[in-house]
């Protein structure tokens, strides 16, 4: 993925995750009432790496509006600041065991 598009500067390449279209309690959501989605995965980042504090593969949580829409090999990314990024998401099992 990187070979098509490489970030510059502070930036990161994220895939947007797409957000479960079906609610817990099993009723389906169409397009129209899904919110924005919030969450992505690292696929490139630019060459500051002092300013960078994720890595390819860091699944992350951005704000809703924010970053550069761009579609690369049919699915949809962002580009965005570095520093716009809120946190870095970890699994549930990764965090049970670390603690």
């Amino acid at each position: 993925m990187s070979d098509l598009v490489q970030p510059l500067g502070g930036r990161v390449l994220v895939r947007v995750l797409e957000e479960e279209s079906v609610t817990k309690s099993g009723l389906f959501l169409p397009d129209t009432a899904k919110e924005k989605p919030q969450r992505g995965e690292v696929v490139a980042i630019g060459e500051d790496t002092d300013l960078i504090k994720v890595a390819v593969g860091d699944r992350v949580l951005f704000p809703k509006y924010t970053g550069t829409e761009i579609r690369v090999a049919d699915a949809d990314h962002l580009i965005i600041e570095s520093g716009d990024l809120l946190a870095i998401l970890r699994d549930a099992d990764t965090a049970s065991v670390a603690a």
